[in-house]
């Protein structure tokens, strides 16, 4: 596994939390396989993140090599990724420390997903919560990550990595690099199948909104039977006045790699049933390679831990020169 540090540098990270989603795949798996080679990618399963709601710790341990086995499993390549457990790199957390006093309590205030998730767990409203914009940050900068793929959800997670980053570099020089979003193609945000005007969410009370990546065939096309349409008969793309149709379109075309206007052309007068059935078929065959693979890589402890070790301490490498740099400037005593 060779980084030559003549491509442009790309971090990206998934919670390890349950099971990763036809979302996950689409919105974000399935574009880092055709970036990895185009830039030195860094994919991580953020395990420090997922901790800011409670989590079962056998569950939890599992799904960290869950959903590194999906990693796998889809198509990421170890020998051109560093692909790794946020845990596994203290640098994450060392650093974090130091942007927390550079990151502002107004700014963190503005955070969308700190009110939208403080509103969904009353009980558990942490710190941590609080400052994960900042470990976020921490995430990014401390690879002088050039490229972000975000949905439209983290966005605003990047904004402030770039706007502690622009402010430490006022004060100390160019230490960081300032990183900029990456936007994937169309297809990049899936919907709910039982609100397609809300994003696909593995953590749904609604198990049938939910397409996991393991999920059976039979499961899947019960789920697609039952997904949300709209009114009318008519199959096209609109956002605003057909969000069911339109999310089944898109599902649709991500899987088969056809266009939107090939698909509705295909689909005109045959209806909704007829459509869902199509996203069914053509789905279950998208995710069977994926599910086979899967099943292997996941009987394999050994070659997971190999990849986890492996590449562990090629990111630990790598996050050593920023760490060293932000602690020189900071006039912090080495040894």
């Amino acid at each position: 596994m060779k980084i030559t540090g003549k491509k442009l540098v790309l971090f990206s990270g998934i919670q390890p939390s349950g099971n990763l989603t036809l979302g996950n795949y689409i919105g974000a798996l399935k574009n880092w396989v055709d970036l990895q080679g185009k830039y030195d990618c860094l994919f991580s399963l953020v395990d420090l993140h997922t901790i800011t709601a409670r989590q079962d710790p056998k569950e939890f341990h599992q799904n960290c090599y869950d959903a590194l086995a999906v990693y796998l499993a889809v198509g990421l390549d170890p020998e051109k990724n560093t692909i790794f457990l946020q845990s596994h790199v203290p640098a994450h957390s060392q650093l974090a420390w130091v942007l927390n006093c550079y990151a502002y309590v107004g700014e963190l205030n503005r955070m969308t997903q700190f009110k939208d998730k403080s509103e969904k767990n009353k009980d558990n409203i942490n710190v941590g919560l609080f400052t994960y914009p900042v470990l976020m940050a921490a995430d990014i900068l401390i690879y002088q990550t050039c490229l972000v793929p975000v949905g439209a959800d983290q966005k605003q997670h990047v904004e402030i990595a770039r706007d502690i980053a622009l402010r430490f570099n006022n004060l100390y020089g160019e230490v960081f690099t300032v990183p900029e979003v990456y936007h994937p193609p169309l297809g990049a945000r899936i919907m709910s199948l039982q609100e397609p005007t809300k994003k696909m969410s593995k953590s749904d009370d609604d198990s049938n909104a939910t397409i996991f990546l393991l999920d059976t065939p039979d499961v899947i096309a019960n789920k697609l039977k039952r997904a949300v349409t709209d009114s009318g008969k008519d199959i096209y793309f609109d956002i605003k006045n057909k969000p069911g149709v339109t999310n089944l379109l898109t599902i649709l075309a991500a899987v088969t790699n056809e266009s939107v206007d090939n698909l509705v052309s295909e689909m005109q007068g045959q209806g909704y049933g007829k459509l869902k059935s199509a996203v069914a078929e053509r789905l279950i065959e998208f995710l069977r390679p994926v599910q086979v693979r899967y099943k292997e890589l996941r009987n394999d402890q050994t070659y997971l831990d190999s990849v986890l070790k492996r590449c562990a301490k090629r990111a630990v490498e790598l996050s050593q020169p920023t760490l060293k740099r932000v602690y020189e400037v900071l006039g912090f005593v080495s040894w």
